[in-house]
């Protein structure tokens, strides 16, 4: 899924009015599984001058970054980090591992030959979906439509839930951002 779909998903899921900072928690954890992507390739394109094409057509795929997307996209590892977090009793940052496992648990079906490495230390395996939400060749059409459609109605919702002015603003600009880059990828690959 797009991360903005991923924001709004994990803060629905997982913020709560009545909870202080319930929100930024199911932000940041729905972010965390993307953040070494944003950070590689704004790093790639702006610091390193590497075309978009170059970016996600090869380094993509490199060893290294596929390292990197193993740890930070590992079912182990963020269940490890949820279970100390419960374990723990510390409830922000069980919000932040359960809004990053939802991240995982949504991009899971949902990646054809871009999917990750999601049961990393235990195994190299990956799961090849026949469906994607970018791909068209792989239903992207259906799909896209869907995560948009489930985006608003959960942005909705929380506009509904949330008080705040501060949680309706950034839902209102998850949403935007949904909407302006539900089809991007079809223009790069």
């Amino acid at each position: 899924m797009n991360t903005p779909a991923h924001l709004i998903f994990g803060a629905a899921a997982f913020s709560k009015p009545d909870q202080k900072r319930s929100f930024l928690s199911a932000v940041l954890g729905s972010l965390a599984p993307d953040l070494s992507l944003y950070v590689m390739v704004g790093v790639s394109i702006f610091l390193l001058g590497a075309s978009p094409q170059i970016v996600f057509r090869e380094y993509y795929y490199s060893d290294l970054w596929q390292s990197v997307f193993a740890v930070d996209n590992s079912f182990v590892v963020w269940g490890l980090f949820l279970g100390l977090a419960l374990w723990r009793g510390w409830k922000l940052l069980s919000i932040f591992a359960s809004a990053a496992l939802l991240h995982l648990s949504l991009d899971f079906p949902l990646h054809t030959h871009d999917a990750r490495q999601h049961f990393w230390p235990l195994s190299d395996w990956v799961f090849v979906s026949p469906v994607s939400y970018w791909d068209n060749r792989a239903h992207a059409g259906v799909v896209g439509p869907l995560e948009l459609s489930l985006s608003f109605g959960l942005a909705g919702y929380m506009l509904w839930l949330h008080q705040h002015w501060g949680v309706r603003i950034a839902v209102l600009v998850f949403l935007v951002a949904e909407l302006l880059s539900s089809g991007i990828w079809r223009f790069v690959f």
